[in-house]
């Protein structure tokens, strides 16, 4: 394959911030993002861009007491399109954009910094009721439904006396109707678990020897298909969801990349099969994945297990001398992303060709 004839990864876009950025989410339906992060005197502030003929235009910065570490549209409907955010001192607050100086909804969720959030059930992806999950320092996971106030609708978390490690990065996925629905978390010392919410029990979990900075399945509407752990020392694992061994788990895969923690997955909206990974030296690497010719066969007891199948690298960039810490593909535009990394720069970077996979 010819160097031109690959996806090539553009940076169209870039531009310097005065303030540590922790994360960035498209608005659905629009050309406008919201970035988040922390000023240097220790207030939290987020900024609303909008692309406008190849520049980027701030419509509204809103400084917040706390610095904010990561947001998520997808608790909201498209008509709402709220923003749900966690910050640093473990609040959970809702905000409408078009008035977002007083949040329309609070919680104090946790007793430390919220890591990660994911929300599902707005928008139109996923069905049943509209939920967010918040995991944190605390060692807890919780999800909180946003027409119930102040408290969560579940709580995982270690029993007392138990270790409590730093969860680092919580996702939903298995939405696939109004019933089903798992939130799988990935811990500091390389635990990932998965939750079945619907049961209220642990339904698998692993460990991967390193701290896992990264999860994602491959969609979060349909039956649990793949997901993607991203860890520290440069590897990530690949689980295929499909059949689950009462022994042996999910069959998976795993790929050394970007000599350096690889810090987070995130899915082509388009194409599920495609996805970025980000590394610890500000690169980026665009992978897609292969199914094997059978998904499942039979061990030596006649037990169905999973079949893994491969992946391969499409193209790699490197962005930034600093880790990128958010990527955030567009909704709406193939191959439109915005990212952000901690040379306090945001970019807005443009992948061509993925049209052809």
């Amino acid at each position: 394959m010819d160097k031109l004839s690959k996806p090539q990864i553009i940076c169209h876009i870039e531009k310097s911030v005065n303030y540590s950025l922790f994360d960035a989410k498209w608005i659905p339906s629009s050309a406008k993002f919201v970035v988040m992060g922390s000023r240097p005197r220790g207030s939290g502030v987020f900024q609303i861009y909008e692309i406008s003929s190849g520049e980027l235009k701030l419509i509204k910065e809103i400084e917040r007491s706390n610095p904010m570490k990561c947001g998520t549209f997808g608790a909201s409907s498209l008509r709402e399109r709220y923003l749900a955010a966690g910050d640093f001192k473990g609040k959970l607050n809702i905000y409408n954009l078009e008035d977002p100086a007083i949040p329309i909804y609070s919680a104090n969720a946790h007793k430390e910094i919220i890591n990660s959030i994911d929300g599902i059930g707005g928008q139109t992806i996923g069905c049943g009721a509209p939920e967010i999950v918040t995991g944190s320092r605390d060692g807890s996971v919780k999800v909180w439904d946003p027409r119930q106030k102040g408290r969560p609708v579940a709580v995982m978390e270690p029993n007392e006396g138990e270790d409590r490690r730093d969860c680092w990065v919580v996702t939903f996925g298995n939405s696939y109707n109004s019933e089903e629905r798992v939130v799988a978390a990935g811990y500091d010392n390389g635990d990932v678990k998965m939750f079945d919410l619907k049961a209220m029990a642990l339904r698998w979990e692993s460990n991967l020897k390193n701290g896992v900075c990264g999860l994602e399945f491959d969609r979060k509407d349909i039956a649990m298909n793949k997901l993607v752990a991203t860890t520290l020392e440069s590897k990530f694992y690949l689980f295929d969801l499909k059949t689950q061994h009462p022994k042996k788990g999910f069959s998976y895969l795993s790929e050394k990349a970007h000599k350096s923690t690889i810090w987070l997955v995130r899915h082509l909206p388009q194409n599920r099969e495609i996805f970025m990974t980000s590394g610890g030296g500000g690169s980026l690497c665009l992978w897609k994945y292969q199914y094997p010719e059978k998904r499942v066969t039979a061990d030596a007891d006649g037990i169905e297990q999973g079949v893994v199948g491969s992946v391969s690298l499409l193209q790699n960039s490197t962005l930034s001398s600093q880790p990128v810490s958010s990527l955030d593909w567009s909704p709406d535009k193939q191959g439109l992303a915005v990212c952000t990394a901690f040379d306090q720069c945001l970019r807005i970077i443009i992948t061509t060709k993925l049209n052809t996979y």
